[in-house]
């Protein structure tokens, strides 16, 4: 397998090297938080969605999908059980699941989707730069206008960011419309940031500039990566976002200690094998 990075992963090693070590050299396990997980099953009624009929996919029809979606990400992910176990009581759960309920209801105030007939969703893309690293990622949804046009959709289940925010939200948008640039030899004419924490969109139109910029950034990224692991400078990144990390108790900004690399780790890493399944994928916001 080629050396490989997604944009949830380039986001981690610019957040916090020592973060990346822990979900992609060390894997450790890290436990499902109720947003995150809210996150995948928002995303997955609305990809349900779109396998109705156009004139049936009303917001009484997405809710009617919540119950089966949300069966199916705990078929596929068992350990999002353990959010709401027997200890919690069943109030909990309804009060989270209406949460997600009310998300997929804005969602209609924002885009409508008798009206919209996506090319493709939660799309799998792929491509290999000249220096050999391959990008890869999830489209939450892709459009093609009867002109060829493409606009890149991504929903949020979060609020849009300030302005001051926008360049990092931008970036995943990015890296996919680079992606999809030199696998299909076109320009993404529009990204569209869907946010449902807030009801509202961002758009960006993209330039030839602007991705040429993000793939200078990714090799750059790249470098620093392999760096980091020839060298085994993993230093922590200690910001606002530290009160989210699962790993606090082995940071050494918070007093802990880092365990030892697991054996081999760093060599499968610099020369993946064929078969190696080494970086997680970009998970849906």
């Amino acid at each position: 397998m080629a050396a490989a990075l997604s944009p949830s992963r380039a986001s981690d090693f610019m957040q916090c090297p020592l973060l990346y070590r822990f979900r992609v050299i060390d894997r450790l396990p890290e436990a499902p938080s109720s947003a995150a997980v809210r996150g995948t099953l928002v995303h997955e009624v609305l990809e349900r969605l779109f396998d109705l009929p156009a004139d049936r996919r009303t917001v009484e029809a997405a809710q009617e999908l919540l119950p089966a979606a949300w069966a199916h990400v705990q078929q596929e992910r068992p350990e999002v059980s353990a959010l709401f176990d027997g200890d919690e009581p069943p109030e909990e759960l309804d009060s989270w699941l209406a949460s997600a309920s009310r998300l997929i209801g804005r969602w209609f105030a924002l885009e409508d989707p008798t009206r919209l007939e996506p090319a493709d969703r939660e799309l799998y893309v792929e491509t290999t730069l000249d220096d050999g690293l391959m990008l890869r990622g999830y489209v939450d949804r892709l459009d093609v206008a009867a002109d060829g046009r493409l606009r890149v959709v991504d929903y949020k289940t979060g609020r849009a960011p300030s302005e001051a925010f926008e360049a990092k939200a931008l970036f995943q948008m990015k890296f996919y419309a680079l992606v999809l640039w030199r696998t299909r030899g076109i320009l993404p004419a529009v990204l569209q940031l869907v946010y449902l924490g807030d009801g509202e969109i961002l758009r960006y139109e993209p330039d030839e500039a602007d991705l040429l910029a993000v793939e200078r950034k990714v090799k750059a990224l790249w470098e620093a990566i392999t760096e980091a692991a020839r060298t085994g400078d993993w230093r922590p990144s200690p910001s606002r976002l530290c009160s989210w990390c699962d790993h606090q108790a082995r940071c050494p900004a918070k007093g802990g200690t880092p365990p030892p690399v697991p054996a081999g780790a760093v060599s499968r890493f610099l020369d993946p094998a064929p078969a190696d399944e080494l970086l997680v994928m970009a998970e849906p916001g």
